[in-house]
């Protein structure tokens, strides 16, 4: 055998003898499967729900809770849901099961009063939270380290205060929202706002998109301004708020890359009036 012979024999035995690349770990929070732009459109997802309700306690005023009746594929995140000034649960009610049937717990709350204020609707939706992780009868399907917030109007307000309070929250979803407070610079909670072109009760321009300007630019957010919407907006189904809320929170909550693709590059159509983000979320 010559000398080259000898010594390609020798550097492929090398080869074959090289331990195998590590296969990359499955993200284990990864819930149902991959996700399509019909499957995140639907008005149902990939698990059946329950529903159980919630009796008014002292820290805020009960609610219904929408939630995965299957426990095969572990615990799940868990969303808690504030209506907007004068409204009941009623008003975003359309949004629990919606939510729940892609894999999450959720719970629309009802406020003390329906006249609270932003700030005290973001006290009571993490008093919600820790009633969900900590005395609820679905708490055993929930993974308290991955939680988020949503709200409409001063219930989006209040998403923003309860952003600011609590830190560690996955992901946030301000839905027109109002507040007083123009200024978010220290919120480090990833924050995806959607506001309506032709809002007259909280205008985009002194509210969703300020609030948005006002978040930290290291800070993973997004602002949709949807064409030619007005406040009432998400008080009743509508498929652009659900696929990107949804998207939202399938990857700060789920750490679910395989929902990047539905944010990352911005979204374009014709719902969608203006769209700015800090992409690449990943």
């Amino acid at each position: 055998m010559s000398v080259r012979s000898v010594l390609a024999a020798t550097f492929l035995a090398a080869l074959v003898a090289l331990p195998a690349a590590p296969a990359q770990a499955a993200n284990p929070y990864e819930r149902g499967p991959a996700p399509t732009t019909a499957s995140i459109e639907a008005t149902s997802g990939p698990f059946a729900t329950a529903t159980t309700t919630v009796a008014r306690t002292s820290s805020f005023g009960g609610g219904t809770i929408y939630y995965p009746t299957s426990t095969s594929a572990g615990t799940f995140g868990a969303v808690a849901i504030a209506p907007g000034y004068t409204n009941t649960q009623s008003a975003v009610s359309w949004l629990g099961p919606r939510i729940a049937s892609q894999g999450f717990v959720v719970i629309v709350i009802d406020t003390l009063s329906v006249y609270d204020f932003p700030d005290s609707r973001g006290t009571q939706l993490l008093a919600a939270l820790d009633y969900l992780t900590g005395t609820s009868s679905v708490r055993t399907r929930i993974d308290a380290t991955r939680l988020g917030v949503m709200g409409y109007s001063m219930g989006g307000g209040g998403t923003l205060a309860a952003s600011k309070t609590r830190s560690s929250l996955q992901a946030a979803v301000p839905l027109a929202p109002w507040h007083s407070t123009k200024t978010w610079s220290t919120d480090q909670v990833p924050t995806l706002i959607i506001g309506g072109e032709s809002d007259t009760v909280a205008p985009v321009s002194s509210h969703a998109e300020a609030f948005y300007t006002s978040l930290p630019s290291t800070l993973d957010k997004a602002y949709m301004e949807l064409n030619n919407a007005t406040h009432s907006a998400p008080t009743s189904p509508n498929v652009t708020i659900a696929k990107y809320s949804i998207s939202w929170l399938k990857r700060f909550i789920d750490n679910d890359t395989r929902y990047e693709q539905f944010l990352c590059p911005a979204p374009t159509g014709s719902a969608i009036q203006e769209y700015r983000d800090t992409c690449p979320h990943s």
